[in-house]
């Protein structure tokens, strides 16, 4: 076996013995009465209004997907902008790729906002 692998066996053997561990110490410590109040759902204080299995309008997963997009455009703005800064030969470039990852996206949420997905009813 070589040897560049032992440290990435070890780390595995140290997860796997952290879980184990965590779980047995949370069997053993713990109370086993389980009580009506114990095993009821806890939404935010308020009394549970339906069943967690009913369906979902599929403007929540718009709104969800929307939601993502744009935090992914966020997060790969930071490291640009980090980029842009410290690479000022190219900046011209990086203005360019910049303005049509952010045109793509403004013409993706103009589509989204004419056809109706941001409106809730």
């Amino acid at each position: 076996m070589s040897q560049a692998y032992i440290p990435i066996l070890l780390l595995i053997a140290f997860v796997i013995a952290n879980a184990v561990l965590m779980l047995g110490l949370s069997q053993i410590l713990s109370y086993g009465q389980r009580t009506a109040t114990k095993i009821a759902p806890y939404e935010s204080g308020m009394p549970v209004l339906g069943d967690a299995r009913e369906r979902f309008s599929i403007k929540f997963y718009l709104v969800a997907l929307l939601f993502i997009i744009f935090d992914i455009e966020a997060v790969f703005m930071i490291p640009w902008a980090v980029a842009f800064r410290q690479l000022p030969d190219i900046a011209g470039l990086l203005l360019v790729e910049m303005l049509v990852f952010v045109l793509i996206l403004a013409v993706g949420y103009i589509y989204v906002w004419k056809r109706g997905a941001l409106q809730w009813d």
